[in-house]
């Protein structure tokens, strides 16, 4: 694993902010011969979550460049994280703009699981979900609180009984014309997510953002996650409610999905 703050190797008293204040955001995705799917989004991502957290503004091409220098020489397949947060922060003025340091950390990419999952539903919406934040402990609270009652994972509902996300995925369900349909509520706009409805697009495969009720989960034939890690897994089950896994149609998203142009670092 490597570790690198604004270009340079994090030291613990560089990275005692995070732990003393888990204030910031960021992204993650893979890197195949220094190429990412998606670079724009994520940098796009970066930069929105910046203004909105500290305001300021996130250079891209400086983002970049740490990138690139924290994958140079190596040819594996890698998993990386870029943390945004600020040393600089006051918990007393939090009203004024504050600069952001780049947190890049790099590690081998692990396997993409194929296996169904089956996941439980709970109430809970996350704060702002637009940002993908630092605030994760409730995320795997609820996916801790899924394992123990026998499921693999955990899906949001909100207090309207919408649909929106899982713990760390995004979901998508197929109807019986084979179309696809994305929740629409208040969630984050995964990058996979949004490479996926882009492929569906120009391969001329139905796709829909509307409402989903949980109480209408079981008139879907099919249903499945997508996040960095991987890009389509079919659901085996939500709650009671079990689908057939389609690995025709499962290969067929995840072309859709590869569709994307790798970008260069």
């Amino acid at each position: 694993m490597k570790i690198l703050l604004n270009g340079e190797p994090a030291s613990a008293d560089d990275l005692r902010h995070l732990v003393q204040t888990n204030y910031g955001h960021f992204t993650a995705f893979r890197v195949e011969d220094g190429k990412v799917r998606g670079l724009d989004l994520h940098l796009d991502r970066l930069q929105h979550a910046t203004r909105e957290l500290f305001g300021s503004e996130l250079d891209r091409e400086r983002v970049r460049g740490y990138l690139r220098q924290a994958v140079a020489g190596e040819a594996r397949e890698l998993s990386v994280r870029v943390n945004v947060f600020a040393r600089a922060l006051d918990r007393e003025r939090l009203d004024q703009a504050v600069e952001a340091d780049v947190l890049v950390i790099v590690a081998p990419a692990s396997s993409r699981a194929a296996t169904p999952v089956r996941v439980k539903s709970f109430r809970y919406a996350r704060e702002l979900p637009s940002i993908k934040h630092a605030g994760t402990f409730p995320l795997f609270h609820h996916r801790r609180l899924a394992r123990q009652a026998g499921y693999d994972d955990a899906l949001f509902v909100d207090a309207d009984g919408r649909i929106s996300e899982g713990s760390i995925w995004n979901i998508g369900f197929v109807d019986r014309a084979s179309d696809i349909v994305w929740p629409d509520a208040p969630q984050l706009d995964g990058v996979s997510m949004q490479l996926l409805k882009a492929g569906l697009a120009r391969a001329g495969i139905g796709s829909v953002v509307r409402t989903v009720q949980l109480a209408e989960i079981g008139e879907f034939r099919a249903a499945f996650f997508t996040n960095a890690s991987v890009p389509v897994r079919p659901i085996a089950s939500i709650d009671a409610s079990e689908y057939s896994t389609d690995e025709t149609l499962c290969k067929q998203l995840l072309r859709c999905y590869e569709a994307s142009t790798p970008q260069l670092l």
